[in-house]
């Protein structure tokens, strides 16, 4: 008895030995997600890669703090900010980010985004060029709890190798460029699966922060990606989809900015016919254009000077003052399907110079399908982000681009959406 007592002493020590045994993890790296909300590009998730397989228990949101730098560097001093995001849950999964039951090598961190977390941000708006850019996110991921495995802990990691990141939808465009007359224009695509049927085109006019050479930015800054979300598309059955990008603005005019004329008109309408003859199952009869502000402004000028080409226009907080145009004008598109959308607190565009007298002046002038969605204000209708007194979350009035790009405009005398609209329109009808 006295000898298997003394056994079992000795072995104790190298039983717990064994139990604490540590695993040594050589090769470790992250993958940012991006997504694109109401407010713009954000990064609301981190894939982690391990070499070895963990266990679902093995993980919990407490398992590893991330910190973040970001940076510009069109500015004189780069760094913008930095600081630990809150990870708000963590899960294993797969390489994708999709959470799995079965033991895996991946790790999700979903992380608070919000309008007022600008750590979340991936994209930086510079006052001085007066553009947005993608900014540089440098990730640590350092772990603060040991995984278990039945190997032993795995301890002490800290992963900083950065091996890619994916936007959501916004991967899903191609980008080029298009030069007419010394006149270059980027833009992004987008072409849907081919169903054997002619689809129609949707063109989208970025705002004023969009302009340059990037032209994944007009889709980012703003939902403008949410053109080919599966919500989106299903209601035209497979959409084309084409954004243009101007290297300035398009209000910049030939005798100043916005008077009524843009330096850019010609090079963007030959642009848009460019890109239909090089896809011979674009649907003529079903092109419809739309842009926010600065946008907005240059789709009144392309409905104006091209009444006949568009099936359907549903400009935005647009910016073409209505004392820019003329009687004639609004008899060339009153008899065009177009949906203005405003809202009362724009402190950009005084709807009471913009879209207002205009509308007013479509309706007198007798046009038949012309409609306005004109909001008390922006707010945020997902109910994930409110003030402190628990309203909704209030963005710049100027923002009613929201209402668009989420669908949530809808006729006044019926339940039908603005894409539900846009889709029914065709020259053909």
């Amino acid at each position: 008895m006295l000898s298997l007592l003394l056994s079992l002493t000795i072995l104790s020590p190298i039983a717990s030995s064994v139990s604490a045994k540590s695993i040594q993890i050589n090769h470790c790296s992250y993958h940012t997600i991006t997504t694109v909300e109401d407010w713009g590009a954000s990064i609301p998730k981190i894939i982690i890669k391990l070499d070895k397989k963990i266990s679902k228990k093995s993980i919990t949101k407490d398992t590893f703090k991330v910190y973040v730098t970001r940076e510009d560097k069109r500015l004189d001093k780069s760094l913008i900010d930095e600081g630990y995001r809150e990870v708000t849950t963590a899960y294993i999964c797969d390489k994708n980010g999709n959470s799995t039951n079965s033991s895996s090598k991946y790790v999700a961190l979903e992380m608070q985004i919000g309008p007022n977390i600008q750590l979340s941000s991936a994209i930086n708006y510079d006052i001085k060029s007066n553009f947005n850019n993608w900014v540089n996110c440098k990730y640590t991921i350092t772990q603060q709890k040991d995984i278990q495995t039945k190997s032993g802990a795995i301890s002490n990691l800290v992963i900083n190798k950065n091996e890619g990141n994916t936007r959501v939808l916004v991967d899903k465009f191609k980008t080029g460029k298009f030069t007419y007359s010394n006149t270059s224009l980027t833009y992004a695509s987008y072409k849907p699966a081919n169903n054997g049927k002619k689809r129609p085109l949707i063109i989208w006019l970025h705002g004023l922060g969009e302009g340059s050479t990037d032209a994944t930015i007009p889709i980012s800054a703003n939902k403008a990606d949410n053109f080919v979300s599966k919500d989106m598309q299903a209601y035209f059955h497979g959409a084309y989809v084409l954004v243009p990008q101007t290297p300035g603005r398009w209000m910049d005019g030939f005798k100043s900015f916005g008077d009524g004329t843009s330096v850019y008109e010609n090079a963007l309408i030959s642009l848009i016919k460019n890109y239909i003859h090089s896809h011979n199952d674009i649907d003529t009869n079903r092109i419809y254009i739309g842009g926010d502000s600065n946008g907005g402004y240059m789709t009144m000028l392309m409905i104006r000077d091209y009444p006949k080409y568009f099936a359907a226009a549903f400009p935005t907080c647009e910016a073409l003052s209505d004392n820019l145009i003329s009687d004639a004008d609004i008899n060339k598109i009153k008899n065009l399907p177009i949906w203005f959308t405003a809202a009362k607190t724009d402190p950009v565009v005084d709807p009471s110079k913009y879209v207002l007298p205009t509308y007013n002046r479509l309706i007198k002038a007798g046009a038949k399908d012309v409609n306005l969605s004109y909001f008390d204000n922006v707010v945020d209708t997902s109910g994930l982000y409110k003030k402190q007194d628990g309203t909704p979350y209030e963005y710049n009035g100027h923002w009613s681009w929201i209402y668009v790009l989420n669908n949530q405009c809808t006729k006044q005398d019926s339940r039908l959406t603005i894409m539900q609209w846009l889709s029914k329109k065709s020259l053909k009808k």
